[in-house]
């Protein structure tokens, strides 16, 4: 246990003490004052004295549900357990040396905050049901080990997106939709604390004089942070949340974005090392649908991953994650995208993959394409292929590169092979819209040709929209690779053409 625990008086605090904890010894717990029993107007609580101390719930697992969902207690209720977690929160910062559970394990810590928020419950005689209890000892394990009132919506896997816009308003997106939850924060204190929270953890800050971070959690979920002044009103979170099995090109058939025929074609350019550019607009799903081109790439290939913010989880062996890294107080220390790409070319890189391409950085993964690199990868946004090109050109001249129009383009059509089109469609599914090959120039134009292309034909009873994939019959002209890999029969088939 905690050790030598202090006694909270009525409403005080607790004398400090960590002691043996986590020891394995359980020293006795400081007795507690006698106390009369309440006089209560109901029968219940006649029955049942306030003084007597309620039974301990067992210990709460991390990411467990609560037993009660706060939605099944009145307005009023929650209001009164809002005040008594204040209280015991409070009563517990002065019982426990924070400094100390860094040498337990977080269940051992859960068990012990368990056990201590228990007993302060008991000692200033509160009257609370089994699950209002439990309610308690949750919130207040997810504010001290986790993030706070966020942490069950972040155990839950059906949740795309969480967006916090100040303390007492949260939003998630579930299904392509957004709903407003009930939950809140304490104040904006609490949730400034848990933003720092996130960021210290990879090694960034945010504050008055640094208001805006990106950073991410453990296992890779997205988030931004931008806090007051900025946001006028409150710190605004935003956590783009990944879900906790990894997906596939399989699990995107299954939920209607790609067809057998079009993940085939997919796979055959992840082997054969084309390189790929993948489109779409903001939660199009590029980043989701990069982790699955990588699912095909060989065992055997040494990967290089550049990224703002570390999402990438390739399944291969031999990965190397790069991250950039901000200027610090000074205004200076910045790693940018830019200088991990170059450096990326030393680095003896058999692919290289950008998690995200949107600024002068798009110069040097064309000329890693151009140079051997076959097989590297990035995503950008765009609405469509041919948009896509010219957003490349476009980061190209921000990087103050003077070349003539036609030189640039031919070093984009020499170093894209693929264009795939991710699209969010207005009834919140994602498909993959374009399967488009950059052909070559004609004059001072690059040439696109689609290979397969999604089709609405309307939408059903249901509001969800209809529709199908065609292929254009065209013949790519990465079958001479495919034939050099042997894929191509396997190309064929998939394009219902002849080998």
């Amino acid at each position: 246990m905690f050790g030598k625990r202090g006694t909270p008086q009525s409403g005080g605090a607790a004398s400090k003490g960590f002691g043996a904890g986590g020891s394995g010894a359980t020293p006795k717990p400081a007795p507690a004052p006698k106390e009369e029993p309440r006089q209560s107007t109901s029968a219940k609580d006649k029955k049942e004295p306030a003084a007597k101390p309620a039974s301990k719930p067992a210990a709460p697992t991390p990411g467990a549900e609560p037993q009660s969902s706060k939605k099944d207690i009145s307005a009023e209720g929650k209001e009164k357990l809002d005040t008594i977690k204040v209280n015991v929160f409070n009563d517990l910062m002065e019982a426990v040396d924070l400094s100390e559970l860094s040498a337990l394990t977080p269940e051992q810590v859960r068990e012990e905050i368990n056990d201590m928020v228990s007993e302060i419950i008991s000692m200033r005689g509160l009257v609370l049901s089994m699950p209002e209890q439990q309610l308690v000892i949750d919130d207040i394990c997810n504010d001290v080990l986790g993030l706070g009132p966020i942490e069950p919506l972040l155990a839950r896997d059906d949740i795309a997106d969480l967006m916090v816009n100040g303390p007492d308003v949260v939003y998630i997106e579930v299904d392509g939709k957004m709903e407003q939850t009930s939950i809140k924060f304490r104040d904006q204190a609490q949730l400034m604390n848990i933003c720092q929270r996130i960021v210290s953890a990879v090694g960034r800050r945010v504050d008055e004089a640094s208001p805006i971070c990106d950073a991410r959690l453990a296992d890779g979920s997205r988030v931004n942070v931008i806090a007051p002044p900025l946001a006028i009103d409150g710190t605004a979170l935003t956590i783009r949340k990944f879900k906790k099995d990894k997906l596939t090109l399989e699990n995107l058939q299954q939920f209607g974005s790609i067809t057998p025929e079009l993940k085939t074609v997919m796979e055959v350019v992840s082997e054969i090392r084309l390189n790929t550019l993948i489109s779409g607009g903001t939660g199009s799903g590029k980043t989701t649908l990069l982790n699955c081109m990588t699912g095909h790439i060989d065992p055997s290939e040494r990967i290089i991953t550049c990224e703002d913010s570390a999402e990438l989880q390739l399944q291969q062996p031999h990965v190397v994650r790069l991250e950039t890294r901000p200027p610090n107080l000074e205004g200076k220390g910045e790693v940018s995208m830019r200088e991990l790409v170059k450096n990326c070319l030393r680095m003896r890189p058999e692919r290289i993959i950008v998690g995200e391409v949107r600024g002068p950085e798009a110069f040097d993964l064309l000329q890693a394409m151009n140079t051997g690199h076959d097989g590297s990868m990035g995503t950008i946004h765009a609405n469509n292929p041919r948009e896509a090109i010219s957003r490349v050109e476009n980061m190209i001249m921000m990087g103050g590169y003077n070349l003539p129009s036609r030189a640039m383009r031919e070093q984009i059509s020499g170093a894209v092979n693929i264009i795939i089109q991710a699209s969010r469609l207005r009834d919140g599914s994602r498909k993959i819209t374009h399967l488009t090959e950059v052909v070559g120039m004609e004059g001072d134009i690059i040439t696109l040709q689609d290979l397969c292309v999604y089709e609405i034909e309307g939408e059903d009873s249901n509001g969800k929209i209809t529709g199908r994939h065609k292929f254009s019959g065209l013949r790519p002209t990465f079958w001479e690779k495919a034939k050099y890999y042997g894929l191509e029969r396997k190309l064929a088939e998939a394009l219902q053409q002849n080998v």
